[in-house]
Parts: structure tokens; C-alpha cells; sequence
């Protein structure tokens, strides 16, 4: 059977997740979803749509997706789908889990990875994040689970930004792009959102492709060294002082990526030990990390992906004639030793 592709909805109370979940659930695509939701959020879909008393209740809906509340754990609920689609009790083509507003996406994305019989079953395909632009100013400030969702995303999606001035919202991408260099943002009016961009993203495969703007690596290197005030790994900063909304108003988050480049080859043993070391010690705090790096002994690509602890790579197509042989990194985390991994980075340097 071919793996079933999944998909993390996530963003703070009130970003619309609902809205968005309601418009893929409701509209004619000819695809069936199956939709899981863990079932403590205040706004649930079942309100509407779904009027459960058991524990956990499945439902088809008229369009062919299935909708499954529970109230246990998300990997029960993940086997027991896979086994009603294969004993032909459900027929479903894909799955979304809606988190709640609350919820660190980073262990129901470690779920695919860890879990063998899941991961025999599913492949995950990416996390959206949805960020309300009237109150993400003031969440991000303050709630360290708003910027988690932040780092973690595959793609975003700004709602309610007709609620709130254009240069309010300019700001707000500004912000987001700093801690998410990776994931392309674009507004999302009352979940009307195309499909093609919230499914088959796969923002895990391993491919070659390291999407980020270009103008955040030209601004990078002049913009991101003058703001690092440290805060402690779990504060949660009450707003301090973050008026001002011009477009280059820089508020300092804990969650922040940076990009690292290097033109000489890496040594692959140097580089396993020091990424291995780094990864042991910082996997919390690392949200997301990828990269396309110019290794020593091969003329193919080496692709690299991580999410907390745990750590892939693969090699990729070869290097064309042509092209410039550079390593590209981007780290996504909470308050991590940029130095350290430069540092470090660049002794495995051959």
C-alpha cells in the first residue's frame, strides 16, 4: 500500500485553523481526507459538523472525507485509521492533524519519524502554521508556543489581515521571515486558500531544493548580528516595549534562524561527529534544519534535514557542470549558540 501522506495544521487560538479545515472539508476536490483532531481546543469542528459523544467518533462526510475526533493518543488514532484504509473499512487518500492552539507541533512531527509502524504507514508531507495578523503581534511576545509554531512551519499563512493596517501586516511578514526564512508566506481570507498550497508541499523529503528568499540572505548578513540579547531558553518575554511598527522594526525573538554558507567541501567524518555532538546537546532548542551541502569524495549533493533529535540525509542529484559548489545551511531554533555552530562548522571544512 502506498504511504499515506499527512499533513500538521497548526497556529495559536482564534488563527482560523477551523475555517481553513472546514473549507478543505466542505469543498468538491475529489480528494478524501481524513481529518483528526485532538479534541481540547475550544473551537472545534465537530460543533458543526460533528456531534460526538463517544470517545472517539468517525464520521464520513458527504464530499468522501472522513472526520475522526479523539480524545487519546494521536498515534492510536493514526494506526487505527491505517488499518480500517487497509482492511477497506475507510477509504481515505490523505490525512490533516488539527493540533490545538496550544500544542508544540515538534512531537506530533517526531511521531512519523520514530514510530515504526507509522511510519511504514505515513509520510509526512508538512506542517502549516496559520498566524492571526490582529493579535500574532502580542502572542508572539509573549507565548513561546506561537513562535514554536512559527519555526516549525512548511508554509504560512497570515489570516484576518484585513483587520489590520498594510503596513501592520508588512511588518508582521518582516518578523515571521526572520524566525522562518523557509517558509513561504501568503494571506489566507477566511481559509480561502488554494489546495495546491496545503497539500504535496513535502517539506520533509529530502530534496535538493533549499528554498529561501534571496533578499533575507542579502540582509542577513548585515542585519542579524546586532540583535542578540539573550533571554533565558524558556522565558516567556511578557511584550516588552514592542511598539513601534515600521518595516524594519526588529523585534528580538528567541526563535531565529540563520543561514550558513561555506564554498570549500566538508569533511563527511568531521561533519558527522560535530553535527552529532550538536544536535545531542541543542535537539530541543533545534526546531528545524536543513541543508544542500558540498561534500568531499562525491560529486552528488548531500541533502540534510532535522527536527529536534532526529537527523536524515541523503544524496541528491549531481553537482552540473556549471553550477557553484556551495554548502547552505538554515538552523531554525530557540536561542541557539550561532557562534558555536560557525565555529564549529567551519572546522569540518576540509
Amino acid at each position: 500500500m502506498a504511504l499515506i501522506p499527512a499533513t500538521i495544521l497548526t497556529g495559536f487560538l482564534g488563527s482560523g485553523k477551523t475555517t481553513l479545515l472546514k473549507r478543505i472539508l466542505t469543498e468538491a476536490h475529489g480528494q478524501k481526507i481524513a481529518v483528526i483532531e485532538n479534541e481540547f481546543g475550544e473551537e472545534n469542528i465537530d460543533s458543526d459538523i460533528l456531534v460526538t459523544e463517544s470517545k472517539e467518533q468517525i464520521v464520513q462526510m458527504s464530499n468522501g472525507c472522513v472526520c475522526c475526533t479523539i480524545r487519546e493518543d494521536l498515534r492510536e488514532a493514526l494506526q487505527l485509521l491505517a488499518a480500517k484504509k487497509r482492511k477497506g473499512l475507510l477509504d481515505f487518500d490523505r490525512v490533516v492533524i488539527e493540533t490545538t492552539g496550544l500544542a508544540d507541533p515538534g512531537p506530533v512531527a517526531q511521531t512519523f519519524f520514530m514510530d515504526d509502524e507509522i511510519a511504514e504507514s505515513y509520510l509526512l508531507d508538512s506542517i502549516l502554521t496559520l498566524v492571526d495578523a490582529k493579535h500574532a503581534p502580542q502572542q508572539l511576545n509573549d507565548r513561546q508556543e506561537a513562535r514554536r509554531q512559527v519555526g516549525f512551519a512548511d508554509q504560512i499563512f497570515i489570516s484576518k489581515s484585513e483587520l489590520v493596517s498594510a503596513e501592520e501586516t508588512e511588518a508582521l511578514i518582516h518578523r515571521l521571515k526572520h524566525m522562518n526564512p523557509r517558509a513561504p508566506q501568503q494571506k489566507a481570507h477566511f481559509g480561502d486558500v488554494p489546495l495546491k498550497d496545503i497539500f504535496d508541499l513535502r517539506g520533509f523529503n529530502l530534496n535538493a531544493k533549499l528554498d529561501i528568499d534571496p533578499d533575507f540572505l542579502k540582509e542577513d548578513d548585515h542585519d542579524h548580528h546586532d540583535h542578540d540579547h539573550a533571554h533565558g531558553e524558556h522565558c516567556d518575554h511578557p511584550s516588552h516595549a514592542h511598539e513601534g511598527h515600521g518595516h524594519h522594526h526588529h523585534t528580538d525573538d528567541d526563535v531565529k534562524s540563520f543561514v550558513y554558507k561555506a564554498d570549500r567541501a566538508f569533511d563527511p567524518a568531521r561533519l558527522e561527529d560535530f553535527l552529532g555532538a550538536i544536535v545531542n546537546i541543542y535537539g530541543p532548542r533545534m526546531l528545524r534544519y536543513k541543508g544542500v551541502l558540498h561534500m568531499k569524495g562525491t560529486e552528488r549533493k548531500v541533502i540534510f534535514q532535522g527536527v529536534h533529535q532526529l537527523m536524515g540525509s541523503d544524496l541528491g542529484p549531481e553537482w552540473g557542470p556549471d553550477e557553484a559548489r556551495q554548502s547552505r545551511m538554515v538552523f531554525i531554533g530557540i536561542e541557539l549558540p550561532r557562534e558555536i555552530l560557525e565555529q564549529g562548522l567551519d572546522q569540518c571544512l576540509v
